[in-house]
């Protein structure tokens, strides 16, 4: 197989897009093209495949042939052109594409786009629309939804090992830190962490969602799209950054029903989907500089943190409390503020996790950057972790 590297990253801000889903997803691909100083306006593109990241776009933008319609809005016909469905997992399962069409040969330059509208719905409806990706027989028709399943996965995580709200909070403060100086980020505010767990007006401004989970322990509903420009590193063809490896690609599968897991708590296809990335790079969890975890739900980045290997399991709390997971501490996760302060446009999310990673390995994370990183794990995590995809990148050389 061909090597793979990312040479272009694009991204709109995240947030509330007021224009059409098709110029969000164009603004963040012609970043994308521009900065892998590639000149549209010249007609030299020379994107031979595009691959559309986005759970909704027919059901809620009412556009199913978005990845079609993008390719001809962009100008880069006779690309191949697919739109890529995978839940919140959408995001990398496209960038697992892409990286699969370029080492097999199908294809030497691809653009992967990850895109979702979302706040053309009510927070109810948007509740209803994400949790449709649960399953269809045993948890949907009963009005599952995802918030549910991680406040009852988070319960467990407590009684099991010790954690707490204010640990929640913590992680959350932390995040909303790291997004103060990432300018596209959803939010750029930065909770009180006392006000948001010990002061008596805590219950006003952080209030339930699902208990034991709060406000500030769940991302926002969000727009936004983001971009990548993959090529084949033996091609002659010649792009305004060094690339950036793809040296993992690795995803699992897990039972779909919660409830019918042995243990709830054992997030089996986040550890396996790591597993594999981290064989097929030929390194270990000690090996990564910088990661981006999926946290949808704050107790996601604890529980994925012990899965992917950074902390034994159970210590992920503790972990978090000591400023471990700091952009200074021993394993930074979520520089870029994570799916709690950056925002969760769920297509977009895990095309969203690989720019940042990027970013940070081409020395470019200005605020945030972490010191000397050269290696970089993604983990974007489908349905409540029956469909996860995990990515390593790196600067270093293969061998």
């Amino acid at each position: 197989m061909r090597d793979v590297g990312i040479v272009g990253v694009g991204h709109t801000k995240f947030g509330r897009w007021n224009g059409s889903y098709l110029d969000m997803a164009s603004t963040a691909a012609v970043e994308a093209l521009h900065d892998a100083g590639i000149n549209l306006a010249a007609g030299e593109a020379g994107i031979d495949q595009l691959f559309l990241a986005s759970m909704g776009a027919g059901q809620v933008n009412r556009i199913s042939g978005a990845a079609s319609a993008l390719v001809d809005t962009l100008n880069l016909r006779p690309a191949m052109a697919e739109t890529v469905e995978n839940g919140p997992a959408s995001g990398a399962s496209a960038v697992k594409l892409a990286y699969m069409a370029i080492a097999s040969g199908l294809a030497n330059t691809v653009l992967v786009v990850g895109a979702e509208q979302m706040r053309v719905l009510s927070g109810w409806e948007s509740t209803d629309f994400v949790a449709t990706m649960l399953h269809p027989e045993a948890e949907y028709p009963y009005g599952m939804t995802l918030p549910a399943a991680a406040g009852m996965f988070t319960r467990l995580h407590m009684e099991k090992y010790g954690t707490s709200e204010k640990d929640l909070a913590i992680v959350a403060v932390k995040n909303h830190e790291n997004a103060m100086h990432n300018p596209v980020a959803h939010i750029h505010l930065v909770p009180d962490l006392h006000a948001i767990t010990d002061d008596e007006d805590a219950n006003v401004i952080n209030p339930y969602v699902a208990e034991p989970l709060r406000v500030y322990a769940t991302c926002p509903m969000s727009d936004g799209a983001a971009a990548l420009v993959l090529t084949a590193l033996d091609t002659e063809r010649e792009f305004a950054h060094k690339p950036v490896r793809i040296a993992g690609v690795g995803q699992a599968t897990d039972t779909h029903v919660v409830a019918e897991r042995p243990d709830p708590l054992d997030l089996f296809a986040v550890r396996e989907s790591a597993k594999r990335a981290y064989e097929m790079a030929g390194m270990g969890p000690k090996d990564i500089d910088v990661a981006e975890l999926h946290d949808a739900f704050q107790i996601l980045e604890i529980a994925e943190s012990e899965e992917v290997g950074f902390f034994p399991r159970g210590e992920g709390n503790k972990a978090a409390r000591e400023g471990k997971t700091r952009v200074d501490g021993e394993m930074p996760i979520n520089t870029s503020g994570g799916l709690k302060a950056k925002g969760h446009p769920v297509g977009a999310t895990g095309v969203s996790q690989v720019v940042e990673i990027v970013r940070q390995l081409r020395g470019e994370a200005t605020g945030r950057q972490v010191k000397d990183a050269r290696t970089g794990l993604t983990t974007n995590f489908g349905g409540f972790g029956n469909n996860v995809v995990s990515i390593i990148l790196t600067t270093k050389e293969k061998g």
